[in-house]
């Protein structure tokens, strides 16, 4: 899977051999052919290599494809519980390297150990999840409208799928789109973010430990006008899935319209959480505290405004801020740290950025806004948690998705208020309300403009068997996880079976 090399101190000050990885195409592992490579370095400490990966172009896509494409015609001949019991497999597999996985992840992505084993163990779900609908891919079995004919709809697969990943969940979002893909016998080529393309590899060396036949999974590593372009402009490729920004989903929604590809596109958010009067105050703190600093901020799910009633708003803010201030930041692989380093030295620049847009528009800062960078801090990417208070709803840092630890805290005046600041937002990927009324609690249900809502906990949290993504610019409609990836990774074909012997005019040949 991967050669090794020497590469400069640690942060220990010895020197260690670097793992170089190879992409892997046709069940080979092999260099790119424009001969360049690039780093993979740790955000905590930016002084560790934790891997060298190829710089692909798009020679390198073109033979990733053309590998899926031949495999195709064989994997899709594989009856579905047979793709599905190699994932089942690797779901083992995952299971017994979970933490070698997860420790792999904290090195290059920073997020804490807590949650790089929740980061595979999402993808193990995914697995046993995907593993059961090889023997559930249903489909509809009618009554014809004409005697002696049969009707049905099966599901059939696609062809060569193109995943690009993102970085913030670097297993389980890459999980969630090849395992659906392959049970449905479809093949794919995945191109992982280059800030961690690390963890996909090791998913995917699980899923070819488990037996993935060669060609039916292949990765090209790269940048995205390098290898992320050419994989959505490709003819073969019939489906393309993205994970990513709103304005990279817009630039691949319309290239892939071009040839008519089928595409998924999970894109941004700037989810809310509503505090009422009546709510476990405690609790939404703790929810609101997980929900805005976990991983960094660094999620398209994550709480990055809570509304809160005014009869509270005081008691919330004062507990919450308290809170902040004490939440351990720096290098994830410490069991003690409660939240790592932002990703890369430009998601520390934006969140910088978007915390000077705060002051300039009058928002007060209560809480952090300093970029941590002495003793242990020096060599990463480390930033305070970040908290706004009387934000108002149409200031930038309320609007704007920044991705990093900046939450605004606004005050309403009742539900219907928090629900209108809620919703006058362009995106509508994730809500939350805390409430211990059940009527307000199923009037935002059915009001939230949001792909996902939930009731006395934060805006993150998704499960693996239920549909996952939003509304408005967070996304074209499609979804992952559940029933919903099959229906994107799939075609319906209507069947008609014909036994009367007979020439049968559907619609004409009717009995009055």
């Amino acid at each position: 899977m991967a050669t090794d090399t020497l590469t400069g101190p640690t942060m220990l000050g010895s020197t260690t051999k670097t793992r170089v990885f190879k992409n892997f195409i046709d069940g080979e592992w092999v260099e790119s052919l424009s001969g360049d490579t690039f780093e993979d370095r740790n955000p905590a400490d930016t002084r560790e290599v934790v891997a060298i990966f190829q710089r692909s172009n798009k020679q390198d896509v073109d033979a990733a494809v053309d590998a899926a494409k031949r495999a195709f015609a064989k994997w899709r001949l594989v009856p579905a519980p047979r793709r599905a019991e190699i994932v089942f497999r690797a779901a083992e597999i995952l299971m017994e390297r979970k933490e070698d996985y997860a420790r792999d992840m904290t090195r290059e992505m920073g997020k804490v150990l807590k949650e790089t084993r929740g980061d595979v163990q999402e993808a193990i779900d995914a697995s046993y999840y995907n593993a059961g609908e090889g023997r559930r891919m249903f489909g509809p079995t009618v009554p014809s409208e004409l005697p002696n004919k049969f009707a049905m709809a099966v599901r059939q697969p696609i062809g060569v799928c193109g995943m690009i990943t993102p970085w913030n969940f670097p297993m389980a979002i890459p999980s969630w789109k090849l395992l659906p893909a392959i049970v449905c016998g479809n093949t794919c080529v995945i191109k992982p973010a280059q800030d961690t393309p690390l963890s996909t590899f090791n998913l995917v060396q699980a899923l070819t430990d488990a037996g993935v036949p060669k060609g039916v999974i292949n990765i090209v590593t790269g940048f995205g006008t390098e290898v992320g372009t050419p994989l959505t402009e490709h003819p073969t490729i019939r489906a393309i899935s993205l994970t990513g920004s709103s304005a990279v989903g817009k630039i691949v929604g319309a290239t892939a319209a071009q040839s008519f590809k089928h595409c998924s596109l999970e894109l941004g958010g700037k989810n809310p959480m509503i505090v009422l009067d009546d709510a476990n105050i405690e609790l939404a703190i703790e929810g609101g505290l997980w929900g805005a600093f976990g991983t960094t901020g660094q999620r398209c799910t994550a709480t990055s405004r809570i509304i809160v009633q005014k009869g509270v708003y005081g008691e919330f803010i004062e507990h919450f801020v308290a809170r902040a201030k004490k939440l351990k930041i720096g290098n994830g692989l410490d069991e003690t740290v409660e939240m790592g380093p932002a990703v890369n030295e430009n998601q520390l620049k934006t969140d910088l950025s978007y915390i000077e847009i705060g002051k300039t528009e009058g928002a007060n800062m209560v809480c952090g806004g300093n970029r941590l960078d002495k003793g242990d801090y020096q060599h990463g990417w480390f930033l305070e948690p970040t908290v706004f208070v009387d934000v108002d709803p149409k200031m930038r840092i309320a609007q704007e998705e920044i991705f990093g630890p900046v939450v605004s805290i606004i005050p309403c005046d009742d539900l219907e208020s928090a629900i209108e600041i809620a919703n006058n937002i362009e995106y509508g990927l994730s809500s939350a309300l805390y409430t211990k009324d059940v009527n307000k609690a199923f009037a935002a249900v059915r009001d939230l403009e949001a792909g996902i809502t939930y009731i006395n906990a934060p805006t993150i949290g998704a499960e693996v068997h239920l549909p996952f993504g939003g509304t408005k610019a967070t996304g074209n409609g499609h979804r992952e996880g559940g029933i919903g990836a099959l229906d994107f990774y799939t075609e319906w074909k209507a069947v008609y079976v014909d036994y009367s012997d007979k020439l049968q005019k559907a619609q004409i040949d009717r009995v009055e």
